[in-house]
């Protein structure tokens, strides 16, 4: 309902007339996602053409936005429906399965790749190698209670973990290999979070829609003696994932 006070009448009719349709589409399906339960459908775009006398097309722009903010799941030839919570994992040194666990979720993971490579100058440098010394790289799929959320690339020196691989069951933590039969206990990381768009390899395995908006997080990470360990790139649904960050002020 508009403002209509003497005071914000005239300005809040003005926002409106301003506002595009689909803006106050999609606020009205926020207000209805918010007294559903995850799971429950969401009228078709016909009826909401037709309640809010708007076009198919502006319906699909509303639709198309939740969708990728994670708020609808849309799927194909079933309909759209109101989405579980996105996962809200806290940023600390910590590995995705204790991550997944301490949610309550069952963690397991898909080796895609394991592979050796020689690291060219920059990896050399992050993993504290010389440059063309062999690298051991795992390309996983991670996924949650048997969701797809994430695919991370890790890299590892292989002179230090040899053997690694066999050790490497699903579902297994990498951090607690590393911990029980390399005797490596992690110390801090440097971890940077940007956005990506997803590509058509990415797409195909977290089940997503090409381009759809990514979490890019790249981790680097040091033992408890200041040597580096990993070199780590993930990609995360935006839609389906947020992290939680503790903020303290820097003391003098």
């Amino acid at each position: 309902m508009l403002e209509t006070s003497p005071a914000t009448g005239v300005d809040a009719r003005a926002r409106a007339q301003r506002e595009p349709k689909y803006w106050g589409l999609k606020r009205h399906l926020l207000d209805l996602l918010r007294a559903l339960p995850p799971g429950s459908p969401i009228p078709t775009e016909r009826s909401l053409a037709a309640e809010f006398d708007v076009s198919r097309t502006t319906v699909r722009q509303a639709l198309a936005e939740l969708t990728v903010e994670g708020r609808l799941l849309r799927v194909q030839g079933k309909g759209t429906f109101a989405a579980e919570p996105k996962v809200a994992q806290r940023l600390q040194l910590s590995s995705y399965t204790e991550d997944m666990k301490a949610q309550g979720r069952q963690p397991s993971s898909r080796l895609i790749e394991a592979s050796e490579m020689a690291a060219e100058a920059e990896l050399a440098r992050l993993l504290g190698v010389r440059a063309g010394a062999k690298v051991l790289r795992l390309h996983r799929l991670r996924l949650a209670d048997g969701e797809p959320m994430a695919i991370e690339t890790t890299h590892l020196a292989l002179g230090r973990f040899r053997g690694l691989r066999r050790y490497l069951a699903p579902g297994a933590s990498l951090y607690q290999v590393l911990r029980e039969r390399f005797g490596v206990e992690m110390g801090h990381a440097e971890e940077t979070i940007e956005t990506a768009l997803a590509s058509p390899e990415e797409a195909e395995l977290l089940g997503a829609d090409i381009g759809l908006p990514m979490l890019l997080l790249s981790r680097h990470s040091f033992d408890t003696e200041g040597n580096p360990v990993e070199w780590v790139r993930s990609v995360y649904r935006g839609d389906r994932y947020k992290f939680v960050a503790t903020l303290n002020r820097p003391t003098d």
